[in-house]
């Protein structure tokens, strides 16, 4: 049977034991077997990938075939050989990579792990903001959905935004959706008149100013690191403003040892696991995002047991509209 939740259809069908793969029948992994070996023995039998967000659970990070940032899982799915594409993170990454991928399976293991940003604008919105200003162009960052994108010239991501409105003709007006955050933060540094929308991260929204200042206190002489979705404050506060990539690769050359980090606590694992001999501490232990916490290691098993949920664009024009806005982005050098 089925049933849909959203654009996601969710198939179910009884468990016999062994798993129909590409070349047979593959058997059930024994129980005694740790959750992380019987998943890398399914994903081979597969021929999967398992591809997570800088925010999962440190288990799922440590899972993982490839962990990055919005851009870098971006990049990293359209350049994927694999018959299976496991996305560990939430439904517009897994939606991008099946508008990359159409002829692959995308798999998220939660179906239900959205982005209350990516719900805070829809396709009609867009349309009404192009029909209020004539001739502008649309950049809509990557947390949204495929209407979303279908609907806008060229997507960017927190770590490319900046340059992708500098390619943009500066005569034309910039319409920039959903992130009001991320969208000042562009404005401010390309110093270019935008109409932004009103939406935001309600994780980067728990990290306020005071928290930074506290941090601070508590660990003098500690570097911060901000991302661009925090608010205005924040920014203005922070030592770097970068998107999680970033604050990987900064970390890693930094001669500094200790660092502040104001955005949601699921990078702390990377940056300690990549950086032993460097400290790293949350500006509030409050910005965890729930929807990025949904997946954990029993449903990645369960997800290439049944090869369910799937995610998929069936709109053939949508998909081409949406995966054009998203290869221009991806042509933008960050």
């Amino acid at each position: 049977m089925h049933r849909a939740v959203g654009r996601i259809a969710l198939r179910y069908r009884p468990f016999s034991g062994a798993v129909a793969g590409r070349e047979g029948a593959v058997q059930y992994p024994n129980m005694q077997t740790s959750l992380a070996d019987q998943i890398h023995t399914l994903a081979r039998a597969r021929h999967a990938i398992i591809l997570a967000h800088n925010y999962q659970l440190d288990e799922v990070q440590a899972l993982a075939d490839y962990t990055g940032d919005s851009l870098e899982l971006s990049r990293k799915v359209r350049d994927v050989e694999a018959a299976v594409i496991v996305f560990c993170g939430v439904r517009f990454m897994a939606e991008t990579a099946a508008l990359l991928n159409p002829e692959r399976t995308v798999l998220l293991p939660d179906a239900h792990a959205g982005c209350p940003m990516a719900d805070m604008i829809d396709a009609a919105q867009v349309r009404v903001l192009k029909a209020q200003h004539p001739g502008a162009q649309v950049v809509c960052y990557v947390n949204s959905t495929a209407e979303v994108k279908a609907e806008s010239d060229i997507c960017c991501t927190s770590a490319n935004a900046v340059e992708v409105v500098q390619s943009l003709d500066p005569a034309v007006p910039v319409i920039f959706v959903p992130d009001q955050h991320l969208g000042h933060f562009v404005q401010e540094r390309t110093r270019r008149e935008m109409i932004i929308w009103p939406g935001f991260c309600p994780t980067h929204a728990h990290i306020q100013a005071a928290d930074i200042a506290a941090a601070r206190a508590t660990h003098p002489g500690a570097e911060v690191l901000a991302h661009p979705e925090c608010n205005a404050a924040v920014r203005a506060t922070a030592d770097q403003l970068l998107s999680t990539g970033q604050m990987c690769r900064y970390a890693q050359r930094a001669a500094t040892r200790m660092f502040i980090i104001a955005t949601e606590i699921g990078i702390l694992y990377r940056l300690r696991t990549e950086n032993p001999g460097k400290q790293f501490f949350p500006s509030t232990e409050c910005a965890r995002s729930p929807n990025m916490k949904k997946i954990t290691l029993e449903k990645i098993l369960w997800s290439l047991q049944r090869l369910e949920p799937v995610v998929a664009i069936t709109n053939a024009q949508l998909r081409e509209r949406a995966v054009r806005s998203i290869e221009r982005m991806l042509d933008v050098v960050a």
